[in-house]
C-alpha cells in the first residue's frame, strides 16, 4: 500500500476492567486533542469481568444469581446491555472525527468494523452474518447482557450473537469498542463460539481487521507502543472506574 502510516496497533497483554476501561477512555481524549494517533487497540481481560453500559442499574448486577454475580464489575462509558468478558479478544478503535473512516458517518463505522470481522470469523470456520434488524432495546432497557439484544449491525453464527460494538462520541474523536467471542464458559451469557485454538483466533483477528480497514481508509496500519504521556493520563483515569461513585452511578 502507498498510503500513509496513520493507524496505529496496540496489542494489550490481559488487564483488569477498571485498566481496560481507563485506557480506552484515555485514548479517546488524546486522540481528540491531537496529541495520539488513530489508534486500534486489541486486548483481552483477566479476571473475567462483566462491564456494564453507561445508563445500566447497578442494582441489576447485585440481582444476578452466581457466578456472574461474584465476578468483578465495571462500568462502561459506553451504552447497551452488560457483557461478560471471558474468553474474547476486544478491539477498540479510536479516530479522530475528520478521519476517512468516519467520512460517510459514525453509524457506517460498525459496519466497516464488523464486516472485517465477518471475514476473520469466515476464514476461520464461522460463517457469521448482520442480524440485519435491531429488537426494540434501548440505552436503558433491555435484556441485562448485551449478547441477547439485537442490533441490526451484530453478527450472529446461527441464531446466537458472536460480536458487537458500542461508540463513545465526543466532539473531537470517537471511540468504538467491541467483543469477539472465542469461547464462552458462563451459561448465564448465552453466545455462539469459535472453534479454533485461542492464539490463532487472535493472531488472525488482527491482522485481517487492520488489513481491512486499512484498505478501506488507505492509511496503512502500523504496530505500535504506548506513549508515556498515554500511559500517566490512563493510570489517573483507573481509580475512576475503580471507585464505587463511578461504577454505582445509577
Amino acid at each position: 500500500m502507498n498510503g500513509t502510516i496513520a493507524i496505529r496497533i496496540l496489542q494489550d497483554p490481559p488487564l483488569d476492567g477498571p485498566t481496560n476501561m481507563a485506557r480506552d477512555e484515555a485514548l479517546l481524549k488524546s486522540v481528540g486533542e491531537g496529541a495520539s494517533p488513530a489508534t486500534l487497540r486489541l486486548y483481552q481481560w483477566d479476571p473475567p469481568t462483566i462491564s456494564l453500559g453507561y445508563f445500566q442499574h447497578y442494582a441489576d448486577y447485585e440481582a444476578l444469581d452466581p457466578p456472574a454475580s461474584r465476578l468483578a464489575v465495571v462500568r462502561r462509558t459506553t451504552g447497551g446491555g452488560a457483557i461478560l468478558h471471558d474468553l474474547e479478544l476486544t478491539y477498540s478503535l479510536t479516530l479522530p472525527v475528520s478521519h476517512p473512516l468516519l467520512s460517510n458517518g459514525a453509524d457506517w463505522l460498525y459496519g466497516l468494523a464488523h464486516d472485517a470481522i465477518v471475514a476473520c470469523l469466515t476464514e476461520l470456520g464461522a460463517q457469521t452474518a448482520r442480524a440485519g434488524r435491531s429488537d426494540d432495546s434501548g440505552a436503558a432497557r433491555g435484556p441485562f447482557f448485551c449478547f441477547h439484544r439485537r442490533h441490526a449491525f451484530d453478527l450472529l453464527l446461527g441464531s446466537e450473537k458472536i460480536a458487537g460494538s458500542a461508540q463513545r462520541r465526543t466532539a473531537h474523536a470517537i471511540l468504538q469498542h467491541g467483543s469477539i467471542i472465542l469461547g464462552n464458559r458462563y451459561e448465564q451469557q448465552s453466545t455462539a463460539t469459535v472453534s479454533v485454538p485461542f492464539d490463532r483466533a487472535v493472531r488472525r483477528l488482527r491482522a485481517i481487521l487492520a488489513s481491512h480497514l486499512a484498505t478501506l481508509s488507505g492509511e496503512e496500519f502500523q504496530s505500535g507502543e504506548w506513549e508515556r504521556p498515554e500511559v500517566t493520563a490512563a493510570d489517573s483515569l483507573t481509580a475512576k472506574y475503580v471507585g464505587e461513585e463511578w461504577t454505582r452511578r445509577v
